[in-house]
């Protein structure tokens, strides 16, 4: 494991854990246990990012696009599947731990390679970066804790379901990677944007038609 990104997860995570000590509400510690549990993923996928590059001689490039999407999706998946299958199927707390989750990951991984990078970045870079990164990590698994509310009900459907939301998610991801690797890295900002401007329109009316029908 690297040493930084090991002191990084200490220096932000841990004065998250009195923070959840003192929230009185129940969602909220979830909410911000869930980024801690985003962070702890990113930690350990780290890990297995670097023997994947060895293993393909230290290609980057292939491993990024093409190999880590894969193993990060399946990685950050895993917490929230755990959750429906085990607590609760609730579409929005599903919806809130999974894309607590992939913010945690996004804040990790953005302050290692910011570290590594410090004298080359600048401030599209960090635009990109940080807000491509934070929407493509979090609305990734918030989609795929959307639609496990769905599958999950239905069993004919969980693991074909599933295997599809993952799926959708390693695109999103590899796609993502593509362009902030390449002199198109603004796409990699607008894209992830659209996408999240997308899921929240569509939350939002299904929420007022909800209050409507309440009414």
């Amino acid at each position: 494991m690297d040493h930084l990104i090991f002191i990084l997860y200490l220096c932000i995570a841990l004065p998250m854990i009195p923070l959840i000590i003192v929230l009185p509400e129940k969602k909220s510690k979830l909410l911000i246990g869930y980024v801690l549990v985003g962070m702890t993923i990113c930690l350990n996928a780290g890990s297995i990012n670097a023997i994947l590059i060895n293993l393909f001689r230290g290609d980057m490039v292939y491993v990024t696009t093409t190999i880590s999407p894969i193993s990060e999706e399946i990685l950050k998946a895993l917490p929230v599947l755990y959750f429906a299958l085990v607590f609760s199927d609730d579409r929005d707390t599903l919806l809130s731990i999974s894309f607590a989750d992939g913010i945690g990951f996004a804040i990790l991984e953005n302050a290692y390679i910011l570290t590594q990078n410090i004298e080359a970045v600048s401030a599209q870079w960090a635009l990109a970066r940080v807000i491509g990164a934070t929407l493509v990590h979090g609305a990734g698994t918030a989609a795929v804790g959307l639609g496990m509310s769905y599958v999950r009900k239905r069993r004919k459907l969980f693991i074909c379901g599933t295997f599809a939301l993952l799926t959708a998610a390693i695109t999103f991801h590899g796609i993502f990677n593509v362009f902030i690797q390449s002199q198109y890295s603004i796409v990699s900002l607008l894209f992830p944007s659209l996408v999240y401007a997308l899921v929240v329109m569509a939350e939002f009316y299904r929420r007022e038609d909800q209050k409507e029908a309440k009414a």
